[in-house]
């Protein structure tokens, strides 16, 4: 089991920024992946970013590449979300997950929803015009 604990969500103006967190723990060395979704009502849930734990290659949305950057801390069991120059399309709540299989790795795989098996309980983000 993988427990997860997203933080860092709030409100901000167009152009602004904000990062969000997401602590690991329990079985954090089963680790593959993680990767940051959003999802706004109606909407399915979206990919927004990953990470492979082991070597730190990252992965990106073309709706957030060079304006999101996703980053880890080994020591912490931390992945970061830094988020810059934010538009009001970007609001939704965002959501933390784990990816323990290793036998499928790689950018295909890391942007597929159903790819991860845990999940955090989610931070609002809001972009006001």
């Amino acid at each position: 089991q993988v427990q997860l604990v997203e933080s860092g969500g709030g409100l901000v103006q167009a152009g602004g920024s904000l990062r969000l967190s997401c602590a690991a723990s329990g079985r954090t060395a089963s680790m593959d992946a993680m990767g940051w979704f959003r999802q706004t009502p109606g909407k399915e849930r979206e990919f927004v970013a990953a990470i492979r734990w082991s070597t730190g290659s990252t992965y990106y949305a073309d709706s957030v590449k060079g304006r999101f950057t996703i980053s880890r801390d080994n020591a912490k069991n931390t992945v970061y979300l830094q988020m810059n120059n934010l538009k009001p399309e970007d609001t939704a709540v965002y959501y933390c997950a784990a990816d323990t299989d290793h036998y499928s790795s790689g950018s295909y795989y890391y942007r597929l929803r159903g790819e991860y098996n845990y999940w955090g309980q989610g931070t609002q983000v809001t972009v006001s015009s």
